[in-house]
């Protein structure tokens, strides 16, 4: 198998397009990449000086985040007035119909208000998982080239049904879950049903937590396996899907409606709420599932000052006519991000931008060259996930999968996937700062920091010292809990185990 075609399922598939093959709405829905501006303080006096600035309304100094020594005369946003717009969180916006101008928000909030905000966010309103109707018999395919094939005809009929209803439309993007199905189910439920026997059964139920059940295919699955193979537990079995979602509450309930209801599991409540409104605190002991669900939590955005190597906090700045700009300002003043940095400071983890020491040094030496570095994409939702889990699960058993790396990413440490879909096609982007609800904004993950993070939030431990919590790849998770002869076609290949090498497992 070539890597060209290992991508296809490395990724949500991404195709790039020259500006000349974009069409005009293509290009208003990419429209919204904007300049770099950062917030200068008292502490960048020297910086000042060798830098244009412009002034807010209120006095305040911003310059220019300078990417080289042309950069001046190629940008005409170097003296520009940047007004001083008030501050909110995406909480704050969650009631608005349409996207908010003349607002300030942090990247965190900004981001998640294009993925989640009610009215117009993404998963709102144009996301769709493709769940084929029939399962793959995979011991009657000729090889993963077949597989691949009977995939990309159901996905074009799929998408030419969506694109008869409106040109930019909604996103069709698969998981391992969906593909699989039902096995990728089975190995999961093996796992925790091996676990639960292990340490709890039979004086304790199996009650589980799913974070983001997308159709309710991985629940069906894990549930099915449980009632066929383990009767027993399955008669003391609670599962418990935590949606923040409506449609998708609305999907996984539609799941069970459409079978006979002998085949109905009862033992399911659906909780229309997010993970970070969670306030509920639960003693027992349980499992909770994070299936392909973590790459969206939003991520705040850091620079570091060349000179002082200081963090500097990213603000996205909407204008009056919704278009966006990036400023700067230093870190401390939000408790989430610096909480975040002062754990993983505790880690054995280094930012590779702060290893490349030598060459700030020449950066500085350069006339009017960069005065920041390149940008860093912190994890801080995923970081509060943690604290919740820690909070009000305090007795989980944890298995997170998603992905490691990702091509085709914003420039950046750990920078995201952002793409829409636009006639069956999908469009990348180069920043984070889009049109809210129309594009997907997904992040890899870093397992090995985020296994140091969970062992000093959750279990108050540092990172080694508790072998309970492990970092596998998928195809080592597949291998030791899949039924691998009901995924292999008759050359002998696996797709469940060549494809999605680029996701990786967090059990704790």
């Amino acid at each position: 198998m070539t890597l060209q075609r290992r991508l296809v399922f490395q990724a949500r598939p991404v195709h790039l397009l020259t500006l000349q093959q974009r069409t005009p709405s293509q290009l208003r829905l990419l429209n919204s990449q904007r300049r770099c501006l950062s917030v200068a303080t008292t502490q960048q006096k020297k910086q000042k000086q060798k830098t244009s600035s412009s002034t807010t309304n209120a006095g305040e100094s911003v310059i220019t985040h300078r990417n080289g020594i042309l950069d001046p005369f190629f940008n005409d946003q170097q003296k520009q007035v940047i007004p001083q717009y008030p501050r909110k969180t995406a909480e704050d916006v969650a009631s608005l119909k349409t996207p908010p101008t003349r607002t300030r928000m942090l990247s965190r909030d900004f981001i998640d208000d294009c993925l989640y905000n009610p009215n117009y966010g993404y998963f709102s309103k144009q996301a769709v998982i493709f769940s084929p109707e029939m399962d793959f018999d995979f011991t009657e395919l000729r090889d993963h080239l077949e597989f691949m094939n009977v995939l990309g005809k159901m996905y074009k009929d799929i998408e030419g049904e969506i694109d008869e209803v409106d040109e930019v439309a909604r996103q069709v993007w698969h998981t391992p879950t969906e593909l699989f199905k039902p096995w990728y189910g089975y190995a999961v439920a093996k796992y925790m049903v091996s676990e639960y026997k292990l340490n709890l059964y039979p004086h304790k139920d199996l009650i589980i937590y799913e974070m983001g059940a997308g159709n309710g295919t991985l629940m069906m699955n894990i549930l099915d396996y449980i009632r066929t193979y383990e009767p027993s537990v399955y008669k003391r079995t609670q599962y418990n899907i935590i949606e923040i979602s409506g449609k998708l509450a609305e999907r996984q309930s539609e799941s069970q409606d459409v079978r006979d209801v002998t085949q109905q599991h009862t033992c399911v409540k659906i909780i229309n709420k997010s993970i970070f409104d969670w306030d509920i605190h639960v003693p027992d002991e349980c499992f909770f599932l994070g299936m392909e669900v973590i790459d969206n939590f939003a991520h705040d955005v850091i620079r570091y000052d060349l000179e002082t190597l200081q963090p500097y906090q990213a603000l996205v700045s909407i204008d009056e006519k919704g278009d966006y700009s990036e400023l700067y300002e230093p870190a401390g003043n939000d408790a989430l991000i610096s909480r975040y940095l002062a754990t993983r400071k505790q880690t054995r983890y280094r930012s590779p931008i702060l290893s490349r020491k030598l060459w700030h040094k020449f950066l500085q030496l350069m006339p009017l060259g960069p005065n920041m570095t390149q940008p860093e994409f912190i994890p801080t939702k995923l970081f509060l996930f943690l604290e919740t889990l820690k909070r009000y699960f305090p007795n989980h058993r944890m298995i997170l999968s998603d992905f490691s790396q990702l091509p085709d990413a914003v420039e950046g440490v750990d920078g995201p996937v952002v793409q829409t879909r636009y006639r069956g096609t999908m469009v990348p982007c180069s920043t984070y700062m889009v049109q809210p609800g129309w594009f997907d904004i997904f992040f890899p993950t870093n397992f090995e920091l985020l296994r140091e993070m969970y062992l000093l939030v959750c279990r108050g431990t540092r990172a080694g010292s508790d072998k309970s919590v492990k970092v596998i790849t998928h195809r080592e998770f597949c291998e030791r809990y899949g039924d691998i002869e009901r995924t292999t076609t008759r050359s002998g290949e696996n797709p469940m185990l060549m494809y999605y090498e680029n996701m990786k497992f967090l059990i704790t």
